[in-house]
């Protein structure tokens, strides 16, 4: 424990120190020598050079206007452009209107911190993303967290909160980003509606990757009109920066005079929002590369089911596969051996995941060739 009285520097450094001798001491590191079996570039539109080229026509093209937002939307930094990118992201994602956040960090904090209310009730899935549990904390809504992608848990929860005055309220994942599984999110709808309660889908890694021009899984399953919001991030498979919250008019009304993120953040400059405009306009024509990673994966899990028979992955039909190695050194082990043959792929250990849970989490991308991903599969299995 430490003292008060001791110098800041001490109590910081012993912080650190006790994280090294761990093993969890996290450190900034470039891959870029390495083949890219960790990022969350599903479709290649981070590295794609026609992106790139459309992002530098687009900014020729507004060259006259100011570089910086020099404010938050509700001062100096609203434009035309960027209620016209959100026109725009509306009529894709299907839905009524859209708001655009700095990231997807920013929309969860911000819709989760603002819409539960005292007296009201936040109903979470266990493993939902980090800035969606940070933003249920700064809610002041009673929360209960339900086991994962357990409707009956959820259900016995949401039997109890209808017994209370507020409004209840359903947060999930449609992709959970470490385990790579999807939320069974009709019937979650359906439970939501028998109960009068609200869903909130976090949408992130199903951003570009399902649905007929990647608008997610909400759209691929024909729920727009029944989930409440939805965040879109695109840092991911759309391979830029920022992040809506897509809903109803109204939903966007509050959000711009509650939500605290939006209010008291400088908006994203102008490049930002012309590169957001230009991953979408990609993305309607990206069904080729959808449909390339779907054989990439396909692929991936044959030469698992063949080479690793013995091995423990999480139940993922999506991108993100989780091959469990239990330990924190035995599954560090086993990414240095994988990046030592050229991949870069990480380990990802307790307590960000349970002990016992340690695994090696590999994003499988259009991009990545079938030499790639055959030669991965050897070197797992060489090392397992």
């Amino acid at each position: 424990m430490l003292l008060p009285s001791q110098p800041i520097s001490s109590a910081l450094s012993q912080r650190l120190d006790l994280r090294r001798e761990a093993g969890l001491l996290r450190q900034l590191r470039t891959a870029d020598n390495l083949v890219d079996f960790c990022s969350n570039d599903y479709l290649g539109l981070a590295r794609s050079p026609a992106l790139r080229a459309a992002i530098q026509q687009a900014d020729a093209d507004w060259a006259t206007v100011r570089t910086g937002a020099t404010g938050s939307r509700l001062l100096a930094g609203q434009t035309d452009l960027a209620n016209e990118v959100e026109q725009e992201l509306a009529q894709l994602y299907k839905t009524e209107t859209a708001l655009i956040f700095n990231s997807g960090y920013d929309a969860n904090i911000g819709l989760l911190a603002c819409l539960p209310q005292a007296g009201d009730t936040l109903l979470t899935d266990e493993l939902i993303h980090a800035s969606m549990i940070d933003g249920a904390r700064l809610s002041y809504a009673t929360r209960q967290r339900f086991r994962h992608n357990d409707l009956a848990h959820l259900e016995t929860l949401l039997r109890s909160a209808a017994e209370s005055a507020g409004q209840v309220f359903v947060a999930v994942e449609s992709l959970y980003s470490m385990d790579g599984d999807l939320a069974p999110l009709r019937a979650l709808t359906n439970l939501c509606e028998q109960y009068g309660a609200v869903l909130l889908v976090d949408e992130a890694h199903a951003t570009g990757v399902y649905g007929p021009n990647g608008e997610g899984l909400v759209v691929a399953l024909g729920l727009q009109e029944r989930v409440f919001a939805r965040v879109h991030t695109f840092g991911k498979a759309l391979g830029v920066h920022g992040a809506a919250v897509v809903g109803s008019a109204l939903l966007r009304d509050y959000l711009i005079n509650f939500a605290r993120p939006f209010i008291y953040s400088t908006a994203l400059p102008p490049h930002s929002l012309l590169a957001i405009r230009c991953a979408h306009k990609q993305l309607r024509i990206q069904s080729a590369s959808r449909q390339q990673l779907q054989d990439r994966l396909r692929l991936f899990r044959q030469l698992v089911t063949d080479q690793l028979p013995g091995s423990t992955w999480t139940d993922s039909l999506s991108p993100i596969q989780c091959l469990i190695v239990p330990g924190n050194e035995q599954a560090r082990r086993v990414a240095q051996q994988a990046q030592g043959a050229g991949f870069d792929v990480r380990a990802i250990l307790s307590p960000t995941v349970p002990v016992g849970q340690e695994r090696l989490r590999i994003c499988i991308h259009a991009f990545n060739t079938e030499t790639e991903i055959t030669r991965l599969v050897e070197i797992l299995a060489g090392h397992l």
